[in-house]
């Protein structure tokens, strides 16, 4: 029976197939950064091994990974295209349209189109949201649209940018604009709308499901605030004013130890702590510091530790201590306007926005580079996706696979 195990558990450890190896949305499994199942070498060559580049389309989408298919979301032309590729081959296992004409704000030309938010994946289901805020919901299988919902006439300044999330029947996404937006609990099979918060407009950054104090809520920032929702019934649990320098925030918050880390350009880095008492729901500060700052960029945390690429210095990595706020190190300025930071184990992968990819062994006392590799030739604002010995780069228009041998 043990050398039987011994077998089934190998099998498991070399499949490219095991849901371990999934990346199927915003930030991977947990949506916080973490890669379960890279395979490190025990020594890093000196260049990656490149399996295939495609055109796939315009966008800032990551590349999500679902047993041995990746998907990609994109602009081509006029329309926003979904994509399946064969994980090993690349090869177009089906692909997906629908018109999607736009015309990009001022502000955000030198953006690009779109679009830029990641889908999310569940129960054999893709959820999108496009660049004019339609989201809409796809069979993963075949790439026949399920349900379509058209997006509000307004949008944010620089539009959509949310990554949806999916917790059992519901998925839920923050649409609309500054004025009319509603945080929004979709049903998964239908669309139909399950329940909406409209306090406030959306930002740039994507929601997450905490459990705090007893309640599963979800937990994001808006144009002017940072909230708490309720995950059964969309009613408001806490609030606290939060605006940036760049308007509004592009992170995704971070729970460590039962503390939420608060973070945007010009604002440094905090940590909360939401409670709950007679008089209602109230937050308070554990911790502050404007040595580091976040902007574009959403951190990792390894093993107690908050590792990051904060906008300050024209760029400048840092190590910070989750439980007290201590800055442990910083390193040299100008590395990077923005990174798509992933981490496994100790390892953590910036993709940087100049098409560097940069391995970094975390330690409390210094920035320990121990590879870095050119894979792309245009810029980089998505996150790397790994699997195995597999990592995938979307860059402007195309992905890529590299592996590491």
């Amino acid at each position: 029976m043990r050398k039987t195990w011994l077998c089934f558990s190998l099998i498991l450890a070399l499949s490219p197939n095991v849901f371990a190896r999934d990346w199927p949305q915003w930030r991977g499994p947990e949506r916080d950064g973490a890669a379960r199942s890279f395979d490190a070498p025990e020594q890093w060559p000196d260049e990656l091994t490149q399996r295939w580049k495609l055109e796939v389309g315009f966008g800032y989408a990551s590349p999500i990974l679902v047993e041995d298919r990746i998907y990609m979301f994109t602009r081509q032309a006029e329309e926003e295209v979904l994509t399946a590729h064969d994980a090993g081959s690349g090869d177009v296992v089906w692909r997906t349209s629908y018109p999607a004409p736009f015309e990009m704000s001022s502000a955000t030309r030198s953006h690009g189109p779109g679009p830029k938010s990641t889908p999310s994946f569940a129960d054999g289901r893709l959820f999108t949201l496009g660049m004019t805020g339609t989201v809409s919901a796809f069979d993963a299988e075949t790439g026949r649209l399920l349900w379509q919902v058209e997006g509000q006439p307004t949008q944010p300044l620089y539009h959509t940018a949310t990554s949806p999330i999916v917790d059992g029947d519901r998925v839920i996404l923050h649409v609309g604009g500054h004025n009319d937006g509603e945080l929004t609990a979709f049903d998964v099979a239908t669309g139909e709308k399950r329940w909406g918060w409209d306090g406030d407009g959306p930002a740039y950054g994507s929601p997450m499901i905490f459990e705090l104090e007893g309640t599963r809520q979800v937990v994001t920032f808006t144009q002017e605030h940072f909230v708490g929702v309720s995950l059964e019934t969309g009613e408001l649990l806490w609030s606290r004013p939060y605006t940036t320098a760049s308007t509004t925030t592009s992170q995704t918050p971070i729970l460590h130890d039962g503390h939420v880390i608060e973070a945007g350009r010009g604002n440094g880095i905090t940590s909360i702590r939401v409670e709950r008492g007679s008089d209602g729901w109230t937050t308070r500060n554990v911790w502050h510091t404007d040595e580091v700052s976040l902007h574009m960029t959403n951190g990792v945390a390894v093993d107690g530790v908050l590792v990051g690429l904060s906008h300050l210095n024209s760029g400048q990595y840092f190590a910070l201590d989750l439980d007290s706020g201590r800055v442990l190190w910083k390193s040299a300025p100008r590395q990077a306007e923005n990174a798509g930071i992933v981490r496994a184990g100790p390892l953590v992968f910036s993709l940087q926005d100049d098409g560097e990819l940069v391995v970094i062994r975390m330690n409390r006392d210094e920035l320990r580079v121990v590879a870095r590799y050119d894979v792309a030739t245009s810029a980089t604002w998505t996150q790397p996706t790994l699997a195995g010995n597999r990592i995938y780069v979307k860059d402007v228009s195309s992905l890529t696979l590299f592996t590491v041998e």
